[in-house]
Parts: C-alpha cells; sequence; structure tokens
C-alpha cells in the first residue's frame, strides 16, 4: 500500500481543526510593518491587536453603481429565470457571486496595455508578450491561445482522447468531463476519499489517491490512460488544494508507466498559496516558485486565464512536447482561429500577459484569499454548515446539512441559491446535483457525495463590507431553513444543464 503523504503546518501536524489555524490568527500581530501583510488573517482582520487594520492592497480609481431591486421584483425576475441563477438578468443582481470567471476587475496596467493592442491577424506581438509571461511564470515551452479554457480542454481532449480510453482526474469539473466523454473517454474520480466529506479538515483535500491510481493503472493498463486529469485546485471539492509532495509521487507513479500528466492551472496560484501556508519546507518560497516547480511535474496545462491571471476572457494551453504542439497547433487553426490568437484579439492578450505577472505578486494572492477566508469566518461563527477548510475562491455551502429534509433529487443546493437571490438579491451557484447531470450510460442522475451552493469571489471586486452583507443574508435563510421546500426540474438540455435548465417550486 502507499502510504498517505504527512503534511505540517509551520511546525504543526495536521490532525484537527485546530491545527488548521492560521500564523497568529488569534495572537496579536506586532509586526505590520510597511506593508509586511504575513501575519495578517482573518480572525485578526479588523481587530486592534497592537497593530494597525488590514487593508486590501489597491485603491480604487472607477466605481460601478450597484443597486438592489426590491422582493416584489426580485421574485418576479427569479421565476422569469426558472429558479437558475444563470438565467438572471445582471441588472436584477445586487451582489453578483456567481462566478470567479471573467469577473475579477482588471487593472490600470491592464487598461492600459489594451491601448497597445496589434491586431495583426498573424503574428501579433501581443502573442509573443503572452507566450514569454507563460515561459516565464508557468515554464512550459509551447504555448497555443485559445478563447477561454474550454477551449483548450477541447483541444487536448480531441488530440489525446481515443474511444474506450480512461481519464483519472481529481473529480471532475463539468466542461472538462464533457470534453472528455465526447471524446470517447471514460472519467475516472481518483481524489482521495477526505475530498467527499465537507467537514474533514486534511489540508491538501485535492491530492490524487496513489493506490486508486495504481489500480486503475493494473486494471485498464497504462496504454489505455492518456494522461492524468489535475486540477489545482478542485473546484468541486470546494476549492481544495493539492501539495507538492502529492504532484512529486504521482509524477513518479506515472514515469513508471509512461503516463502523462496534465494541469488544469485555472486557479493554481492559490494552489500555489496554501502550499506556501501548509506545506513544510515552503514558508519562506515565493509564489511564483511554487507555481513554475509544481508545473515542472507536469507535460503541460489548460488555463481559463478567466480566474487566476486577472482577465475578463481568454485562455491557453501550454506543453513541453514539440510534436504534441504541432498537432495542436493545427487543431486551433480549424476549432478556434490562428496560432497566434486563437480566438482572442491582441488586446486581451496584452492585458492578459500583464494579468499573469500581476496574478502571482505577493499581496495581491494574500488579500485575495484572505477576503474569501473572512466570509468564511463569519458563516463559521454562526454555525453554518460550510466545506471546510476554507478554499481559494469561493464559500461552498453545504445544501444537505442546510436543508437535511430537502432530498437530492430535489436540489437543495439549487433552492439555497435560489432563496439568496430572493433575500437580498445575490447571486451564487449550485454545484451539486444539477451540476453534475446524468450518466450517459444509464440516463438517471449523478448523485455527488457533495451538495453545495458556490459563493464565489471576483477577485479585486468587492469590499469586506459586501462579505457583511453576504454573511448576514446566508443566516437570515438559514434560520428560516425549515420552511423551505424542494424544486423540480421543468426543462433539461442535454449537456451541462445547469446552465440552461429550468425548475419550479414543489
Amino acid at each position: 500500500m502507499i502510504e498517505p503523504d504527512g503534511f505540517i503546518i509551520h511546525g504543526a501536524p495536521v490532525n484537527s481543526r485546530e491545527s488548521l489555524r492560521l500564523r497568529g490568527r488569534d495572537e496579536p500581530c506586532s509586526t505590520f510593518q510597511g506593508g509586511d501583510m504575513s501575519n495578517i488573517t482573518p480572525r485578526t482582520m479588523g481587530q486592534q491587536f497592537g497593530r494597525r487594520s488590514w487593508a486590501e492592497p489597491w485603491k480604487i480609481k472607477m466605481v460601478e453603481p450597484l443597486r438592489m431591486i426590491g422582493r416584489p421584483d426580485r421574485e418576479r425576475a427569479l421565476a422569469e429565470a426558472g429558479y437558475n441563477t444563470f438565467l438572471l438578468r445582471s441588472d436584477d443582481v445586487y451582489i453578483d457571486l456567481l462566478t470567479d470567471s471573467g469577473t475579477s476587475a482588471m487593472s490600470d496596467r491592464q487598461w492600459a496595455g489594451m491601448l497597445l493592442g496589434d491586431e495583426a491577424y498573424a503574428g501579433s506581438r501581443n502573442f509573443y508578450h503572452l507566450e514569454e509571461a507563460v515561459q516565464t511564470y508557468y515554464g512550459y515551452r509551447y504555448l497555443t491561445p485559445t478563447h477561454q479554457g474550454r477551449g483548450a480542454e477541447h483541444l487536448i481532449s480531441r488530440a489525446l482522447i481515443k474511444p474506450g480510453m480512461y481519464i483519472p482526474g481529481n473529480m471532475y469539473f463539468t466542461t472538462t468531463r464533457l470534453h472528455q466523454e465526447l471524446a470517447g473517454g471514460v472519467f475516472v474520480d481518483v481524489i482521495i476519499n477526505e475530498a467527499h466529506d465537507p467537514t474533514n479538515m486534511h489540508p491538501f483535500k485535492g491530492n490524487i489517491d496513489l493506490n486508486k491510481l495504481a489500480d486503475l493503472i493494473a486494471r485498464v493498463g497504462a496504454d489505455k490512460i492518456p494522461y492524468v486529469s489535475l486540477a489545482g485546485t478542485v473546484n468541486m471539492a470546494g476549492g481544495q488544494p493539492v501539495s507538492m509532495a502529492n504532484v512529486r509521487a504521482v509524477r513518479e507513479l506515472c514515469d513508471r508507466h509512461g503516463i502523462r500528466i496534465f494541469l488544469d492551472a485555472t486557479r493554481m496560484i492559490e494552489n500555489a498559496f496554501f502550499i506556501q501556508e501548509r506545506e513544510e519546507g515552503y514558508a519562506a518560497t515565493p509564489i511564483a516558485a511554487i507555481l513554475k516547480e509544481f508545473c515542472s511535474y507536469t507535460d503541460g496545462a489548460w488555463m481559463s486565464a478567466k480566474k487566476d491571471n486577472l482577465v475578463n476572457i481568454g485562455g491557453w494551453l501550454a506543453v513541453n512536447d514539440s510534436e504534441l504542439f504541432d498537432t495542436l497547433r493545427n487543431m486551433v487553426v480549424i476549432y478556434e482561429g490562428l496560432h497566434t490568437y486563437g480566438g482572442m484579439a491582441g488586446r486581451d492578450m496584452e492585458a492578459l500577459a500583464i494579468g499573469i505577472a500581476e496574478s502571482v505578486e505577493e499581496d495581491h494572492v494574500r488579500s485575495r484569499v484572505g477576503q474569501v477566508r473572512y466570509l468564511g469566518e463569519l458563516l463559521t461563527d454562526w454555525d453554518i454548515p460550510i466545506v471546510q477548510p476554507v478554499g481559494g475562491h469561493a464559500i461552498f455551502l453545504d445544501a444537505k446539512r442546510f436543508y437535511p429534509h430537502i432530498p437530492q433529487d430535489q436540489f437543495p443546493a439549487q433552492r439555497l441559491a435560489a432563496e439568496l437571490y430572493l433575500d437580498s438579491g445575490i447571486r451564487a451557484m449550485e454545484r451539486g446535483i444539477a451540476s453534475a447531470g446524468r450518466d450517459p450510460e444509464t440516463g438517471d442522475h449523478r448523485y455527488p457525495a457533495l451538495e453545495l451552493t458556490r459563493l464565489t469571489i471576483p477577485r479585486r471586486v468587492y469590499t469586506q463590507a459586501h462579505m457583511d452583507v453576504v454573511a448576514e443574508s446566508v443566516k437570515a435563510i438559514y434560520d428560516a431553513r425549515t420552511q423551505t421546500r424542494g424544486l423540480k426540474m421543468t426543462y433539461e438540455p442535454q449537456y451541462l444543464r445547469f446552465f440552461q435548465a429550468r425548475f419550479e417550486p414543489l
């Protein structure tokens, strides 16, 4: 048997919620000097412990007015949307926590860079800036730009997966698994068991279970596995990270069998933050260095640049193998655009190149994860059930414990998102049975262990006061939870149903 990895957090063994306390979370913080935020944490934010309060590492130069429509108008808007928050108009939303995809605020440097867009059809200078940024910060040799992340997922799936192959991964993601299935593959979940328990405090719940992966290789043969699909962090598990020790071990196992590893790097910078914070030997290592080392254990990566890379549109696929790159570069011309723009305008590639450099700045990452944790601390203080430990990009409400009286096939996480909107105009996203879809062979619902409602925090957009409003709204609907009933689905599209399905209350 392959023994599980052991982890420490700055010398403390990880075996309980208590051991996951952040550095100095409940102790005085007297070292806040000259912008050093290394000891500033959610529990101490806004409290006077012999130092000045924490603040975001940016200032506001432009604002977008927000408004909350009245309760009758929210009821009407939700009914018209079929109780699906994806179908709401953004004008009817007060605080939008649907997703962190393409919703972040770009910096003044990024906006300035957009004015330098070279919109040449071929050989845009902005492509070469983007290529250099990916090579510098992620370390991959060859770059193919795409219009967004799912374009990259499509290309890698078409290039490597043949019917009857198996793709092991650390929990499914909706679009990733669909592309793999449409190419004829079968996704196999090889994440550690702790990831399916929202109360388990394992610090790296995104880790691959090496025994599960080894068993799959023995059962189907290495030639039937085109690659391991590794995500950092794991969205559907609650934004949970993968350790450096785990990716090294996966690399060693795959090398013995000649299997490639491809990384979903969408939120890999947040993953690097957790490694810096939780894994022995990385406390003094910069985020950028952790990111590059982690990527070095993989053969390539696909990226939805709309997340970590701080842009409103765009993606990329990067690999180290020249022959595979030649295939992908040819395919991108068919499905996306020329290999030097891949569905993006020159100005968008320039903003992306700048965003990559900004995304690894220490203060930015600490602030970004800190705001998510701030909201998590508020909800935890009220004993509201959420996925623990708090992940990097969102708070995931545990709908099974929130609404234990609503059966899973009555879509409790979808109903929770609807109730949140009705209460306060806040838009969230279902991540449960609706997102899991149906088994392509049986046609039955997939029943994931996790039935979650995701409160996703855009980067550099909302203030701590907005998080207070969100927490108070969640508390209000939690207090009224016994009065809430489930939903039934009235319309179901064939693919990725959670985007366009319609529901009505039971």
